[in-house]
């Protein structure tokens, strides 16, 4: 069966704080619980990162964030993490958690998709959840057993591509994402859509890394783009956007006026530099709200399983950062106007290749 659901967001965020992670195979998640999570409880939420890993001060830190702080707020309540080294800890992980009689396990990331597909299918009596992404049988149907948690990116990406239009003092920008899949399409074609809505003129430089958990790739590729006359990169690339912060820092101290636009959380801190940040603004998506909101639904016997559960621009599932001290007047101003025509039906923002020549066609 297949249900969309959009829920309203609530907009309290208390930062919490990192645990040590777990191990990376069965026997090491034994050995780690979270100081933060309450051991035995009735309840029990725990998620397997990615290989970015919980400290990734971006996507599975986000997640990591919510379901800590919904374990906070909540007594006799079970949270755990286990961090996944490399692609092939996904499945074991999984099911290392579905094995404890976890009350739902979640699979933070697209790339999990086979792996909770699997094991949602051999435990149909366990309650799961994955973030970005709908996983489907055979027949094109979702499991009862497997919430599907998206957002739109897409609409996001829009926004902070219009700040990006605007501020860019060279009329040329870049992209820089992770795995190119068609998840990170979205953040691509979302962002170009937003420069060109506002910069007809303006050149976009795109590459991938192939990694979302290879700082120094990203800080190769930050250096070659800057160098080629971008002074504004956008990643979509978790950890390896990571070095885009350090290759931005490292010229802003030698006087150069370059600027990152960060992705999933408020990046501002991690662009900060003796007196200065080359934080311009980060295109948050709430993460942590959709783990939560999940968690306490499950809690409270309202399990999702089989929707399809978005969050977009109208509840504030998607939007730009709080930190706006190097956003322009004119780019608040736009990003007001621009959600509001997104919102109404007046702008189609692009997800694909496809949509996105369209679009750029009509400009």
């Amino acid at each position: 069966m297949k249900k969309k659901f959009s829920f309203l967001l609530t907009t309290v965020l208390a930062a919490g704080t990192l645990l040590a992670a777990c191990g990376q195979d069965d026997g090491d998640a034994d050995e780690a619980q979270g100081d933060n999570g309450a051991e035995g409880g009735s309840f029990s939420a725990k998620m397997v990162t990615d290989t970015g890993g919980v400290d990734d001060r971006s996507f599975n830190e986000s997640a990591w964030d919510g379901l800590e702080r919904f374990g906070n707020d909540f007594d006799d309540v079970e949270v755990d993490y286990i961090q996944s080294g490399d692609a092939s800890d996904y499945e074991p992980n999984l099911n290392r958690l579905a094995r404890e009689d976890t009350d739902i396990v979640y699979a933070i990331g697209f790339l999990m998709e086979d792996d909770i597909r699997t094991v949602a299918e051999q435990n149909d009596d366990k309650q799961f959840a994955i973030v970005d992404t709908v996983v489907e049988n055979e027949d094109g149907d979702t499991y009862e057993n497997i919430a599907n948690i998206t957002f739109a990116e897409h609409e996001g990406s829009f926004l902070v591509g219009a700040v990006a239009g605007l501020q860019t003092d060279g009329d040329h920008v870049g992209f820089i994402g992770g795995v190119e899949s068609p998840l990170i399409k979205k953040f691509e074609n979302g962002f170009k859509a937003g420069v060109k809505a506002v910069n007809p003129d303006a050149e976009i430089s795109i590459q991938y890394a192939q990694d979302f958990n290879d700082a120094s790739r990203g800080q190769q590729i930050a250096d070659t783009m800057y160098g080629n006359g971008a002074d504004i990169i956008y990643h979509a690339a978790g950890g390896t956007g990571n070095g885009v912060f350090t290759e931005a820092i490292d010229r802003a101290r030698g006087g150069e006026d370059v600027w990152v636009i960060g992705v999933d959380q408020d990046q501002h801190e991690q662009g900060a530099y003796d007196d200065g940040n080359v934080t311009l603004t980060s295109m948050v998506k709430r993460v942590d709200e959709a783990v939560y909101q999940v968690s306490e639904q499950t809690m409270n016997g309202e399990y999702p399983g089989g929707e399809i559960i978005e969050f977009g621009l109208d509840d504030n599932g998607v939007g730009i950062a709080e930190s706006q001290e190097n956003v322009s007047e004119e780019s608040l101003q736009a990003v007001e106007e621009y959600k509001e025509m997104i919102l109404n039906g007046d702008v189609d923002v692009p997800q694909t290749d496809e949509e996105y020549e369209e679009y750029e066609s009509n400009l």
